[in-house]
């Protein structure tokens, strides 16, 4: 049996199914103002979810009595209003967090355990450096793999401006990091033309800039080394990442676009498997 009313207001407590419920309180020890409903519960677009998603299923707002329906301010890629869902004030998620689409913090991203990307694949503490991995553009059977910056090596860089004396010193975390043999630097000249040439390199540890035409230096330097632990095999044989050579220890991925799509597929396939087996 069902009842039509217009307005209604509920003084005590509100049970929508069967069960005990603690945390709204039974009997004598009820909480007035408390609500308790088994669910599933529908908010929203009514036709937003085929199926139960879960306990809760909050779709976008169409009721068209609410107008102006929005969260003010600016995140940093912008506000995505209208939102199905506003929360003020903090919130407390007591298992996994799902997210099909992006995540923006306006403020910090904070860890305690891992942060991790690409599925699982990339774990942010162990990054040797992102590369990516992708068939090879005009070698059948191959693939190819490059390191950030996009090149066929692992190396490092520093920049800045030379300063007057012209002795550029090199980060100190490099020593140990990178060969001091394998060094590419250029020199940008400001203000007007100057012979800048590199005089010395000091025990991997310092460069020496001169002006052979005698004058003061004034210029930009960025500065290239390949680290000591340069494993990487640039063009290998094979049909997928599994087949580089000496393993994937250390090495995050930018897989294929329609890799996550097809991931996103298979678990939407296998959902709807499952639940047509139990009708």
């Amino acid at each position: 049996m069902a009842f039509h009313v217009d307005d209604l207001v509920i003084g005590g407590q509100m049970k929508d199914g069967s069960g005990i419920c603690p945390a709204t309180g039974e009997g004598p020890t009820k909480i007035n103002g408390s609500t308790m409903i088994e669910g599933p519960v529908v908010m929203g677009n009514p036709t937003t979810f085929p199926f139960a998603y879960g306990a809760v299923n909050i779709g976008p707002l169409t009721n068209s009595d609410a107008t102006g329906c929005f969260v003010p301010g600016l995140m940093c890629y912008g506000i995505n209003n209208p939102y199905s869902l506003a929360v003020a004030g903090p919130s407390a998620m007591m298992g996994n967090v799902d997210v099909a689409g992006n995540l923006t913090a306006m403020i910090n991203v904070q860890a305690q355990g891992q942060v991790m990307s690409n599925c699982g694949r990339h774990i942010l503490a162990l990054k040797k450096d992102l590369p990516f991995d992708m068939p090879h553009p005009n070698r059948e059977g191959w693939r190819l793999r490059h390191v950030c910056i996009e090149g066929p090596e692992i190396a490092v860089y520093c920049r800045g401006k030379v300063p007057p004396d012209g002795i550029i010193h090199l980060p100190t975390f490099w020593d140990g990091l990178v060969n001091p043999e394998d060094m590419s630097i250029s020199l940008t000249p400001i203000g007007c033309w100057q012979e800048l040439f590199v005089k010395e390199i000091r025990w991997g540890k310092q460069v020496v800039v001169s002006n052979n035409a005698g004058g003061p230096i004034n210029a930009d330097y960025y500065i290239v080394a390949r680290r000591l632990d340069d494993d990487l095999v640039v063009e290998y044989e094979g049909e997928s990442h599994e087949d580089y050579p000496g393993g994937n220890e250390g090495y995050s991925f930018n897989f294929e676009h329609n890799y996550v799509e097809g991931l996103i597929r298979d678990m939407v396939s296998e959902t709807v498997n499952n639940i047509g087996e139990k009708e």
